[in-house]
């Protein structure tokens, strides 16, 4: 019991850290995106336009917001699992590896 629970906790982990790296990622490319968009002249920056306040909104929901509350659950998760391990908790097994 405590190797598959010590192999969930670092699968869980992993997500986390991949849910991470993308949300850093997309940040960065969204702050040069802006960094270029302001460097531009002023006649550049009127042919090119910029993306709308909506759309904005929805590429963060998209590609920060959900996977961050992802990660929470994930890490909800993670301190269950490492309870149980703890044996502080009782041992449960998870709904999604049940038969």
């Amino acid at each position: 019991m405590h190797s598959l629970l010590a192999a969930l906790i670092a699968k869980r982990e992993q997500e986390i850290a991949e849910i991470e790296q993308m949300v850093e990622r997309y940040e960065r490319r969204r702050s040069l995106e802006e960094q270029a968009y302001r460097s531009m002249s002023a006649f550049r920056r009127m042919l090119s336009g910029k993306k709308p306040d909506h759309h904005l909104a929805l590429e963060y929901i998209h590609y920060v917001k959900r996977p961050l509350e992802k990660a929470r659950t994930l890490r909800l998760e993670v301190s269950n699992y490492q309870a149980m391990f703890s044996g502080s908790v009782p041992a449960e097994i998870p709904d999604h590896l049940d038969g």
